[in-house]
């Protein structure tokens, strides 16, 4: 099995987002082709607390799959030497049977955990599930694409 830890600074040079918009703050194991389990640190310091909500904090679960989505995109990159730059995106291309099963509050820490199912003709499917500690809070399929932009 071959697997790696990727810390913060690894991240940045995978992957094209900064903040507020980076949701893994660091990968715990890939196995390249198989899967990934990556942590995001929910902090009360987060911008969209501000307002979801004000009286209690709850973290978008749109957010949640967007933190699943770029766990997705990385295993994607570290699988098959993927470069993303100024040149490159990755899209989602869908969420299938999204569910959420808890709130996600500052102070939780989200486990990341996602598979890749298939890569076919440029489209990457993904079983990907969010836990804090053991409890699954969020899970999803997902299927992104990667794409050279128009330049």
């Amino acid at each position: 099995m071959n697997e790696t830890r990727i810390d913060i600074h690894g991240i940045l040079e995978k992957l094209p987002h900064r903040y507020p918009i980076l949701l893994v703050d660091r990968v715990l194991e890939v196995e390249k082709g198989v899967r990934i389990r990556a942590i995001k640190n929910v902090s009360i310091n987060e911008p969209f607390f501000l307002g979801h909500f004000p009286h209690r904090p709850v973290m978008p679960g749109v957010l949640i799959l967007e933190a699943l989505a770029q766990a997705a995109t990385l295993l994607a990159v570290e699988s098959y030497n993927f470069t993303l730059d100024e040149n490159h995106v990755v899209y989602f291309a869908g969420i299938d049977n999204a569910r959420f099963k808890r709130p996600v509050e500052p102070g939780d820490q989200l486990i990341l955990e996602v598979t890749l199912d298939r890569a076919k003709a440029g489209i990457y499917k993904f079983g990907a599930k969010a836990l804090v500690g053991t409890d699954i809070v969020a899970e999803a399929g997902l299927m992104c694409t990667m794409r050279k932009l128009d330049c």
